[in-house]
């Protein structure tokens, strides 16, 4: 069960890291369209509204990289913040269903919330 909650730990790692990343991406493909246009009235709302759509994917990764972090260093909390993430990605068909599965699957078990709670 211990390779499980480190498979667990990373995965949401990854993921919540590529989720900021992709809000990053999202921030400098909004700013670039923007100053493309020429207009400064255009660049400023193209910014605001790409910083705005980057800090929102930023604030809804951020979740998934401190459960990851949690499990990783088999911190007691990380177990239920890592099941409620869980139980939400379930409805992101195909790979957060799988997440959602594993996660509910591997950390419902007693052997896991015993390794996580010493």
């Amino acid at each position: 069960m211990e390779q499980h909650i480190r498979i667990l730990g990373w995965l949401y790692v990854v993921f919540g890291a590529l989720g900021i990343l992709v809000g990053v991406f999202v921030f400098l493909v909004m700013g670039i369209a923007g100053a493309a246009s020429g207009e400064a009235g255009a660049a400023l709302a193209a910014g605001g509204i790409g910083l705005f759509v980057a800090l929102l994917i930023a604030v809804m990764s951020l979740p998934s990289v401190i459960a990851g972090w949690g499990l990783l260093k088999r911190k007691s909390w990380s177990r239920m913040l890592a099941i409620v993430l869980g139980a939400i990605s379930l409805i992101s068909i195909p790979i957060g269903t799988a997440l959602g599965i594993y996660t509910i699957w591997a950390l419902t078990k007693p052997e896991s919330q015993a390794l996580l709670n010493a």
